[in-house]
Parts: C-alpha cells; structure tokens; sequence
C-alpha cells in the first residue's frame, strides 16, 4: 500500500516525478475519486518539443492511466507571442503568427502518443490560450486581473529576480508573461473545471501566483505541483547534448537517434530514467536496476526500447534496436542508421562535420587523432584523408555507439 489513497498520486511519488507540491491530501483526495482535472502549458517556439518536456507529458499519462481524472494539454498559441523568462537570460525571439501557427501543429502530433483524445469523462482534451488572451481588451484586463498583482511579490520570482541579479534587461513583455500564465489557470478553471497546474520547477512562482490569483477571482480551490529539473548524474541539462536538443518528432530526429540517445543513459541514471520514461512495472525496473557491470548494457536498450515504443511506435523501436544490434555487435552497415549524402573524394573532415559526428573541423581533427574514427570499422588515421564511395556507401562511425552511413551524391 503506497503513501496515499489513489493511485495517481502513488504512481507520481514511487516513480519520482514529483518536487513540490502545494496540498498533497486536497489532490489525492480528488484523484482518489477520479475527479482531478489538470493541466500543463506548452509554448510553441519551435516545431516540436524535446525530451525536456517529456516528463511532463508523462505526468498527464500517469494523470489518465491511472483513473484520476482528465487530462488537459494547453497549448500556449497566446503566451509564445510574449515569451516565458524563466531560467533565461535573454529576451526570447518573437514569431510570427504563421510561425506558432505551424510550431502548433508539429507539437500537437506527440500528445497523441501518450494520452487518449476524446468526449468522455476521462479523455484528453487540447486547448489553445489564445482563445481567451487574443481577444482582451487591454484596459479591462488590466482593471479586472492586473489589480490582484503585486509588483513588490513578482519582483521576488526567480525568473524575475534571478535575470535583475545579473542585470540582464527584463523586458515588460516577459513582465507580463506570469501573469498572463496565472491568467489561463483562472480560465481553465472557470471554463473547464481545472483544480491542478503541473510543470517543471522553474515553473512553481508562476503557478502558485495563478493560485492566488483565483483564490481572488472566486474560482474553486486550485493546487500546483511541479517535478523536478532533470539533469543527468554527470549535471548535464536532460535533453540537450552536443550536438543540439533530442526533438521528439521523428522529422525533428531519426527515430534510431532517439533510440540511441536512451541508450548512451549513464550508468547512474538507468533507474531513474525507466521510472519516469517508460510504463514499465516498479518491480520490472527493481530487476533492471540490480544488474551490474556489463549487464547494465541491457538494461539500457529496454530503456532505449520502451521510451522509443512510447514515442514512435513498438515497432519502430524494435527496428531501431534490430538496426543497432547489427551495427553494434555484427559490424554490419545497417540499414536504419542515419544517412547522409556526400560528394565522392570529400575531405573526411567535411564528411565527420556533416555527418553530425563533430561540430567543427578541430573537433574532427582531434577525433581522429584521438583513433575514435573509422570507416567500415577499419581505423582512420590521417585527418587530410578522402573518402572514397565509388563502390557505395560506407559507414562512418565515432567510437562504438554512433554510426552514420553515407552513400554518392
């Protein structure tokens, strides 16, 4: 028997996705009776999310696996034309109508992976916050809502504080951009019956401002929780890594890069990770958990495997780890990997750039003085060589774990 009466809140607590929350027994107690109707916002400033925002989209899972109650995926086509200022230090870039506009419709397709859409009392429903912050008229607004603000208490907000402290210029834009967030928590509340915002940590002032906020625009009794900031055990940010943001759709990232992301998971992160990234049962990831030295390997392509099937589909995560079971342990040129199309005779330094196995042709240089780079596993070992596809493609490879195939122009 787990800590609290639904199986929500058990499910959020044993799987560590929680780090603050405002009223634990006001949402079991709802969730318990399957009643709790939440949400979390997402604003879209590029064409898809990345794996940031997974966890995120995994407590709206849980929210919905679990019976609690009804889950809502907020779409902030109103706040992305403001920008969010939190954990920034500098003015996001403003788009365009036509820009959110398409940023919408590539973001709306992931939710459809993890959560059900429809009519009834426990499915999912999206919503878009422009439907109620385009039309407002300034002078109302600012009659009506801006007087339950304090600038005294939005001052001591770390995204505010934080981005005064290293005086970096805070525009009044992203001024706006809390209580903008506040105010689509009393609207969701008042349209929608909605009692809980979640999101991450970064996000727990604005939330708890919208709290306050209803509490003084007479709604029902709001509650916020928020899960933690993610970094890996090493203290690297979750989702982003050298070579850019790990984008959750598959025309954003490959489907086998998705994969091999989860797979390159260090040792001390493996537990943690199928917690919160797969539905895999607790006493399952306790089994994975316990395997040690090179055994952890294979807890690691579960990981790999059950977080792709999440994203993309069960069989696309299995042709992604057939493609790296081929790759990796035959040393064949699999099909599956990422491809490239290059210039017969090209400098392997362009190729190592192109590819995405280097950022610059120094890091390239030391790569191959470092003897991580191979062709069709055989050792490179002159950076001023050329590669040679005139009888096919070749697979160029960094160390063990990435592998990219370039095939003629």
């Amino acid at each position: 028997m787990g800590k609290f009466q639904s199986d929500f809140m058990n499910a959020l607590t044993e799987r560590g996705y929680i780090h603050q929350v405002s009223d634990e027994g006001g949402i079991d107690a709802l969730a318990k009776a399957g009643k709790l109707t939440a949400y979390v916002g997402y604003d879209a400033t590029a064409p898809s999310l990345h794996v940031g925002s997974l966890i995120s989209i995994m407590m709206l899972h849980w929210l919905q696996a679990t019976g609690a109650g009804k889950p809502i995926a907020l779409m902030g086509g109103g706040t992305t034309r403001v920008g969010d200022p939190s954990g920034r230090d500098e003015t996001r870039k403003i788009l365009t109508l036509e820009n959110i506009e398409d940023n919408k419709n590539g973001i709306k397709t992931v939710f459809s992976k993890f959560l059900k859409f429809g009519d009834a009392a426990g499915d999912a429903i999206m919503v878009d916050n422009a439907d109620w912050l385009a039309p407002l008229n300034y002078l109302e607004f600012l009659r009506d809502v801006g007087r339950h603000f304090s600038v005294n208490r939005m001052m001591s907000m770390d995204s505010v504080r934080m981005r005064l402290e290293r005086d970096q210029e805070l525009s009044f834009i992203e001024f706006n951009y809390m209580i903008l967030q506040a105010y689509d928590f009393a609207e969701l509340a008042k349209r929608l019956g909605c009692q809980l915002q979640m999101g991450g940590s970064d996000q727990w002032g604005n939330i708890v401002t919208g709290i306050d906020l209803g509490r003084r625009m007479g709604t029902h009794q709001l509650y916020a929780l928020t899960c933690p900031l993610l970094t890996t055990s090493s203290g690297a940010k979750m989702g982003k890594t050298a070579s850019g943001a790990v984008w959750l759709n598959a025309d954003q990232l490959p489907v086998y890069d998705y994969w091999q992301f989860w797979r390159n998971t260090e040792d001390a992160d493996v537990a943690r990770f199928l917690k919160l990234y797969t539905t895999l049962p607790l006493a399952e990831i306790a089994r994975l958990s316990a395997l040690g030295g090179a055994e952890i390997n294979e807890a690691k392509k579960v990981l790999a495997t059950e977080a792709t099937a999440l994203m993309h589909g069960r069989a696309a995560a299995d042709a992604a780890a057939e493609t790296a079971r081929q790759a990796f342990e035959e040393g064949a040129s699999a099909e599956g990997l990422p491809v490239i199309v290059q210039e017969d005779g090209a400098g392997i330094l362009t190729v190592l750039v192109n590819a995405g196995l280097a950022s610059s042709n120094g890091e390239a240089r030391r790569a191959i003085a470092g003897n991580s780079i191979s062709i069709d596993d055989v050792r490179v070992t002159d950076p001023n060589a050329r590669i040679s596809l005139s009888n096919g493609q070749i697979k160029l490879s960094m160390g063990k774990k990435k592998h990219v195939l370039v095939k003629p122009a």
